[in-house]
């Protein structure tokens, strides 16, 4: 089950759509925009330059509204109340226990902003609630917890439908199954130590901006704990341009080496993550790719380039143990997309995602999904002409 998002046509927009969504007023809307403290010129530069990017949104106000109380069930199997973590700060993220989308660069940008405040970390909370009306049991959170190296860091909570719906409806969040996949609204509340809520975010459909949407939450958590603790380091916040097909770009490729990508001839690309295992067969998807090396040799067809998108994998040692295990049976390269520039510039919304390109650099053809491989060769020659 994969989740759909809905890309708005700005950052601004998504704000206004969701603070009326919320609140049922334009006033919050235009509030949206979270304002800098004023003693610092960096921290303004850094709010406008956020409030600018259009891949990154800077957070919606809440205004301190008490944020319903639930109790739920962990991956652990165990009870948890919201109300539990007073005195703490709670990030809040609403996930699809299934997601191949927008999910995992949440989950990643949070804990981003947690190991931002360093020690102070302590004092935070990360919490999810499962977003997928049909894989609500325990065992489908624990294995979203599992696939992404949350396990031991959050609360990823469930329960029967019925509860789950109810606080859905508490925040706000649109959960709709279109067409068999799942719609939701991705997003990510902040919520103080008295349990009010403090700010809410959307999180954005790219790579290259998961840290910093990681410093923007955990600059917001600073300011509401005690001391407002320094970030361990900060990053511009300004817009990351995606690096694509018309751009020459050289990646590093496992075991070692490297490659290039540039026009001049056409491609294939399909770009994946390790995660990928918890809802598919992974191992058996990758090395049924090589029929179609095989194929595109013989044909003439473009040759096909793997590319891990390692931003959102659950640590950079992911993809290089995945691969070693498969102990050389991939017949193409595997390339690492260390800062998620590519997958921005190929306009990846999904996982896996496959791009055909020309030999200017224009995209032919691309799809969302695995899909077999005589249809793929189909698809490739078909677009190829």
């Amino acid at each position: 089950m994969r989740f759909i998002y809905y890309a708005l046509s700005s950052v601004r927009s998504r704000r206004r759509w969701l603070a009326a969504l919320l609140l049922g007023c334009a006033t919050i809307a235009a509030a949206g925009c979270a304002s800098a403290s004023g003693s610092s010129t960096a921290a303004m530069g850094q709010q406008h330059a956020a409030d600018a990017n259009p891949d990154l949104d800077p957070g919606s106000s809440l205004g301190g509204i008490k944020a319903p109380n639930f109790t739920l069930t962990s991956q652990f199997g165990q009870p948890v109340s919201l109300s539990s973590f007073r005195g703490k700060v709670v990030i809040l993220a609403f996930t699809d226990s299934e997601c191949t989308t927008v999910c995992p660069l949440t989950t990643q940008s949070m804990l981003a902003a947690k190991d931002l405040l360093g020690k102070a970390g302590d004092q935070v909370q990360l919490l999810g609630v499962d977003a997928n009306p049909q894989a609500t049991s325990v065992s489908d959170v624990m294995a979203y917890s599992q696939a992404h190296g949350m396990v031991n860091h959050w609360d990823f909570l469930t329960g029967t439908l019925p509860q789950l719906k109810a606080i859905w409806k508490d925040y706000a969040i649109y959960v709709q199954i279109t067409q068999g996949q799942i719609d939701h609204t991705p997003a990510v509340y902040i919520i103080d130590t008295r349990g009010r809520e403090q700010k809410i975010y959307l999180t954005t459909m790219a790579y290259a901006s998961i840290t910093q949407a990681g410093q923007v939450m955990a600059q917001e958590v600073s300011s509401l704990l005690p001391g407002h603790p320094a970030l361990a380091r900060t990053e511009s916040l300004a817009h990351i341009t995606g690096l694509g097909p018309t751009t020459a770009v050289t990646l590093p490729t496992l075991p070692s080496g490297s490659l290039t990508l540039r026009p001049g001839s056409a491609h294939l690309v399909m770009f994946f993550a390790t995660w990928l295992a918890q809802t598919s067969d992974l191992q058996s998807e990758l090395t049924g790719l090589n029929q179609y090396v095989q194929t595109a040799r013989s044909d003439g067809l473009p040759g096909l380039t793997a590319i891990d998108e390692e931003s959102s994998e659950p640590s950079p040692a992911a993809v290089r143990s995945y691969v070693a295990g498969l102990h050389g049976a991939l017949s193409y390269p595997v390339a690492l997309d260390e800062t998620g520039r590519v997958a921005d510039g190929f306009g990846v919304q999904d996982q896996p995602w496959f791009v055909l390109t020309s030999a200017s650099g224009t995209v032919l053809w691309h799809h969302d999904g695995w899909l077999p491989v005589s249809q793929l060769i189909a698809a490739v020659q078909a677009a190829a002409g």
